[in-house]
């Protein structure tokens, strides 16, 4: 009896050990993997892509260390900050979207500049007649894909199920009126690391 009860306290301190702790190492910040939904192997390509992303950023410029914060989740970049001008959040979007391995990305960045209401209109109706060209096209598959628009250039992210669907998005993007250039980071789903099972 007394045996059961000093192995039942032996067990529980050893499983006890082994539920919820953090990593911390080669990866940087811990990370409770008895808790995250996603595979080991997920958590380390997330990390990886994470500190190469940093490292990128930092590479840009050394005052996005404060400014900018980015999480990698799934192959899925989030991005928040603040900075000067909307060239380089694109700037930034562009290289999250160079990540290898990257899903999407999500850019919640702010610019700090001051506000011109005609261009910013201007801006955001193109970006939605290009939004609604996408949804419209059957081709398209319009959830892939992030368009931002400064000063009549429209910027294109995402992610192409083929070249013909690459081609297509450039099309449609080409048409709205008033747009003086197409910059496309458009990543074929082959040419991905990561892939959807």
């Amino acid at each position: 009896m007394k045996n059961k009860i000093l192995l039942i306290i032996i067990l529980s301190i050893i499983s006890y050990g082994c539920v919820g702790v953090s990593s911390k190492g080669l990866f940087g910040t811990g990370v409770s993997v008895a808790f995250d939904p996603r595979s080991v192997g997920t958590q380390i390509d997330d990390s990886i892509m994470q500190k190469s992303l940093s490292a990128k950023i930092l590479l840009v410029d050394k005052s996005y260390f404060l400014s900018i914060k980015s999480k990698v989740l799934d192959g899925r970049i989030f991005l928040t900050g603040k900075v000067d001008n909307p060239e380089e959040k694109l700037k930034l979007t562009k290289i999250a979207w160079e990540t290898q391995g990257v899903r999407s990305v999500r850019n919640d960045i702010k610019v700090k500049e001051e506000f011109n209401f005609k261009q910013s209109a201007k801006d955001i109706l193109i970006t939605s007649q290009l939004r609604t060209a996408f949804i419209l096209n059957k081709g398209i598959k319009a959830s892939n894909y992030q368009i931002d628009t400064y000063k009549k250039k429209i910027y294109i992210y995402g992610i192409s199920m083929n070249s013909k669907e690459k081609e297509l998005v450039l099309e449609e993007a080409r048409e709205i009126l008033d747009v003086e250039d197409v910059i496309a980071s458009i990543i074929l789903v082959q040419d991905l690391r990561i892939q959807k099972n």
